[in-house]
């Protein structure tokens, strides 16, 4: 399963998206467009699945669950496939963009006692009539992270060698190659900052199950919400609010910005940032207002789900309005960020920096929580804010605050790192073709 959902997260986002020219403004806009599209699909996708799919298990079993699902995979292929001729393929590159990479920093090191050229034009580059009849990419040369540059500096043996034949370039790299690379490492801060995002969605996964398990899950005379189904509520307002800001926002805010893309794509992930932090200080009060009811009808100690609060599930909603709405800005926006910057050679490759981010935060929430309880276990009746069955008795409105703060100084960090970050020239020159 990990890695059919790893292949199909990896590609789709850049399989689509090669559908569209970025130097087309009309097809630029598009390309947005489609990665909208493609986060409301998900979103469907998982909306059924935690509906209709958890119904047919419930009252029909798991074969008819897992049925559905591979009948379900199986059309989709099919259409997939139908689509073949439509669309625009690109030709695989002979060498690995990852590889470049790698011989931009090894080359870098091999070069590092070797002085700068006065003028940047004195780095080794390829001359574009010598490759008239090769597609090559050439992006401009920059000051930032010079030590990078060292790559590109040509020894008097590698002048001799380029007159014979292509250097070794893993001693001396293009001023392209390494300005790829100088753009990898800009995205790196971008990265990062992302993953506090997944981690706090990791814990307002979890713990709402638990909150919702205590709370009452009545909606009609005659049907309750099952905890293990709260997910469904920021499906749900995803649903609703990507499409009004695809078709609505987006073109409201270009009358404004002049951007297609109505903000930039820095922009959209800042605005959810700032909504994560705020939806864990949602979360916090909360947490206050159900532990505050449990505490004023006596049921601190009270079993859950045979005695629910006198307080609806649907107030956990509030928190999952905000983070839904964070959602949408920070995940499409990382989506399109780290395709249309990426390198050609790593367009590909680029989307998978999303999933990894997210993946990374899965794994440093649980860390975080066992950090927490056991710097808080002294301080505590139950040995920890998070410790013990009794969700009652936990420090759960702490912990919110606490996310919330981390968001918050992730947000500034972010807003440092982002002022920082200069975008790639959209149009590198491309020279040659068939």
């Amino acid at each position: 399963l990990s890695f059919g959902s790893a292949g199909v997260k990896a590609s789709l986002p850049s399989h689509g998206a090669d559908q569209f020219d970025e130097r087309d403004p009309k097809e630029a806009m598009q390309m947005s467009n489609f990665f909208n599209c493609l986060f409301l699909g998900l979103c469907i996708g998982g909306a059924v699945s935690l509906t209709f799919n958890v119904y047919i298990e419930n009252n029909n079993g798991w074969v008819w669950g897992f049925g559905i699902s591979t009948a379900a995979i199986v059309f989709g292929t099919i259409i997939f496939a139908l689509g073949l001729p439509l669309y625009r393929i690109h030709v695989a590159r002979i060498t690995n963009g990852i590889m470049e990479i790698l011989q931009v920093y090894v080359a870098a090191i091999r070069n590092r006692n070797l002085p700068f050229p006065a003028n940047p034009s004195q780095l080794y580059e390829i001359d574009k009539d010598k490759e008239a009849a090769v597609e090559i990419e050439y992006q401009p040369h920059t000051d930032i992270y010079r030590f990078l540059d060292k790559a590109a500096i040509q020894r008097n043996s590698d002048v001799e060698a380029e007159n014979q034949k292509t250097p070794n370039p893993w001693k001396l790299c293009r001023v392209t190659q390494v300005e790829n690379a100088k753009i990898i490492l800009s995205m790196l801060p971008i990265f990062c900052c992302s993953i506090i995002m997944t981690l706090c969605l990791a814990q307002l996964q979890t713990f709402s199950i638990q909150q919702g398990s205590t709370m009452n899950t009545r909606i009609a005379k005659h049907f309750h919400i099952p905890p293990a189904s709260i997910p469904i509520f920021p499906v749900v307002f995803l649903i609703i609010f990507v499409p009004f800001y695809d078709r609505i926002c987006v073109p409201f805010l270009s009358r404004f910005t002049g951007i297609s893309t109505g903000i930039t794509h820095l922009q959209r992930i800042g605005v959810g940032l700032i909504l994560s932090s705020l939806s864990m200080a949602v979360a916090a009060i909360i947490e206050v207002k159900r532990k505050g009811v449990a505490r004023d009808n006596n049921m601190l100690d009270a079993f859950p789900v045979l005695q629910p609060l006198p307080l609806s599930i649907f107030w956990l909603s509030f928190q999952y309005f905000l983070f839904s709405i964070a959602d949408m800005f920070t995940y499409v926006g990382l989506l399109e960020f780290f395709y249309s910057e990426a390198p050609k050679s790593l367009k590909s490759t680029s989307t998978c920096f999303l999933w990894c981010a997210m993946a990374v935060g899965y794994f440093l929430s649980s860390i975080l929580v066992k950090i927490v309880n056991r710097a808080t276990k002294n301080i505590t009746a139950s040995g920890g804010w998070l410790a013990g069955n009794n969700i009652n008795r936990n420090h759960l409105n702490l912990f919110y605050w606490l996310l919330s703060i981390l968001s918050l100084i992730n947000f500034f960090v972010y807003l440092v790192v982002s002022k920082r970050y200069k975008y790639r020239p959209q149009h590198s020159a491309v020279t040659g073709g068939r």
